[in-house]
């Protein structure tokens, strides 16, 4: 299966305390989308097109390998990845089975996910997410803040990256998203399309770098 894969990368890291890109931010001395984009090239993923803010295209080729193809990203999530998706065929470029679409900001997803995430898709699921199962109790609350119900945790997971898609399947379900709308994620556009997304175990590691606890927490993972 010919997979490529998409990593979101334009964020601007201001939760984290950065005066850069989030992606650009340095974990163990590499930059955060360093390690995304290794994780895909070294999991069975042939191609990663990367999508970076449109003035920051040379910072980011310089850290990235030649593997590595930029796009310039769009002011959200939602319109980086559409920008990234309408690169990955086209007259010299064949279309791939399956497009994963990774976070630059979970720098330590570990390769096993990858495969598991590939592996769903070759065995014929349309979209496939990488889960882990909430371990807290979890509330609702009003716009007062108080607590207004208890959620049953047997049904709720927490949503991890990559996620992968057969390609045909993500680029149909953006060609129906209209214009404007921000959807959290690319399983949530393929749902808006009334496709099923299955599940497979995610993992702890693929934690996300959001604020400066995060990043301490992945320094302490790579020096143990």
């Amino acid at each position: 299966m010919h997979a490529v894969g998409i990593v979101a990368a334009a964020g601007s890291g201001l939760r984290l305390g950065a005066d850069r890109p989030k992606a650009l931010v340095p974990l163990a001395g590499r930059p955060l989308v360093a390690w995304s984009v290794d994780t895909l090239l070294g999991s069975g993923v042939g191609e990663v097109v990367v999508a970076v803010p449109a003035d920051e295209l040379a910072a980011f080729a310089a850290v990235l390998p030649p593997e590595a193809r930029l796009v310039a990203g769009g002011a959200t999530r939602t319109a980086s990845v559409r920008a990234a998706l309408a690169t990955v065929a086209g007259p010299a470029r064949p279309a791939p089975d399956a497009v994963l679409v990774h976070d630059a900001a979970r720098p330590l997803t570990p390769p096993e996910v990858v495969t598991r995430v590939l592996a769903a898709l070759a065995g014929g699921a349309p979209a496939v997410v990488p889960v882990l199962p909430v371990v807290d109790t979890t509330v609702s609350v009003d716009g007062d803040g108080l607590v207004t119900g208890a959620l049953p945790r047997e049904t709720l997971r927490r949503v991890q990256t990559p996620q992968g898609f057969a390609r045909a399947v993500l680029v149909d379900a953006y060609d129906r998203l209209p214009d404007g709308v921000e959807l959290t994620d690319d399983a949530a556009v393929v749902r808006a399309a009334g496709v099923p997304v299955a599940t497979v175990t995610g993992d702890e590691r693929a934690a996300k770098v959001t604020v400066p606890h995060d990043l301490a927490v992945a320094e302490m993972q790579i020096r143990r």
